[in-house]
């Protein structure tokens, strides 16, 4: 089975893949100007790899986290998905990603860190035996 993972943020989408059940990989993150216009790249991202299941992180623990878990609930309604859809807890994982990749990403906002936390994102999923 053919995954991708999301990690939904407000400026930037991080994205990772995994094509074999075993090893992940971060990829380009997509970068928001607008809901539709990110909805519509990732719904061309999903399409071009042929992903059967797509894996969301959501936060469920934290001062934002109601509102976070609304918008990305928002922002996965206007996907054009006729593929199976799981979400899974990210909480911590931008701050893993970070701890992964000190010193590694000199420019912080080119989508990289969250296409990491993506990464994690998926690789905590699959440990679960799904």
């Amino acid at each position: 089975m053919k995954y991708a993972s999301l990690d939904v943020g407000l400026k930037r989408i991080g994205i990772a893949i995994c094509l074999d059940g075993k090893i992940v990989l971060p990829q380009n993150a997509i970068h928001r100007k607008n809901r539709n216009q990110a909805a519509h790249d990732v719904n061309l991202f999903l399409a071009e790899w042929e992903i059967e299941k797509l894996v969301v992180g959501l936060p469920k623990d934290g001062s934002s986290s109601e509102e976070m878990e609304r918008r990305i609930k928002h922002f996965v309604s206007l996907l054009e998905l006729e593929i199976a859809l799981e979400y899974q807890d990210e909480q911590g994982s931008s701050f893993e990603a970070k701890e992964l990749t000190a010193g590694d990403f000199k420019h912080k906002k080119d989508g990289r860190l969250d296409s990491v936390a993506a990464k994690i994102i998926l690789e905590r999923y699959l440990e679960q035996g799904f």
